[in-house]
C-alpha cells in the first residue's frame, strides 16, 4: 500500500500556509539519501523553513521533497526522501503532524525506544459446517 505521508505532508503544508503561518520540516538527516547543508545538523536532525519566501521550486511528490535554498548566503539544492521526514509544523505554534518511523515496505516501526507495536489480530478460525437459520 502507497504511504500516507506525502497526502499528509501536502495537505499539512497548504493548511499552515493558508492559515498565514510558516512551514518547517523536521528531517532525519542520518538518512543516507538526504542531501541538506551538514553544518546545520543537530542531534541527526536538521529543520528546514520550506515558505514560499524561504524557497525556490519547492516540490513535495510522493517519493521526494525538493526545493533551492539559501543557507549563508549561498544556494543549495535540498533533496530529502519523504521518509526521512519526521514532522511537518507550523513555527508560530508549533501546530502540525510529527510521524512515525517507517521501513521502506510503508509499514509502520517503532522509534527507537518505543515499544514494539502489537501483532495484528489473528482471524476467527473458520467452522467446518455451515450453520442455517430460519427467518421468517
Amino acid at each position: 500500500m502507497i504511504s500516507m505521508r506525502p497526502y499528509l505532508l501536502r495537505a499539512l503544508y497548504d493548511w499552515i500556509v493558508d492559515n498565514g503561518l510558516t512551514p518547517h520540516l523536521l528531517v532525519n538527516a542520518e538518512h543516507e539519501q538526504v542531501e541538506v547543508p551538514n553544518q546545520y545538523i543537530e542531534n541527526g536532525q536538521i529543520i528546514l523553513n520550506i515558505s514560499q519566501s524561504a524557497v525556490q521550486s519547492l516540490n513535495l511528490d510522493n517519493d521526494w521533497v525538493t526545493f533551492t535554498a539559501r543557507f549563508s548566503g549561498q544556494p543549495f539544492s535540498v533533496f530529502v526522501p519523504v521518509v526521512a521526514v519526521l514532522a511537518i509544523y507550523a513555527k508560530e505554534n508549533g501546530k502540525g503532524m510529527f510521524f512515525q518511523a517507517e521501513d521502506s515496505d510503508g509499514e509502520n516501526v517503532p522509534l527507537p525506544g518505543q515499544p514494539l507495536p502489537p501483532p495484528s489480530p489473528k482471524k476467527p478460525p473458520r467452522r467446518s459446517k455451515p450453520i442455517l437459520r430460519r427467518v421468517k
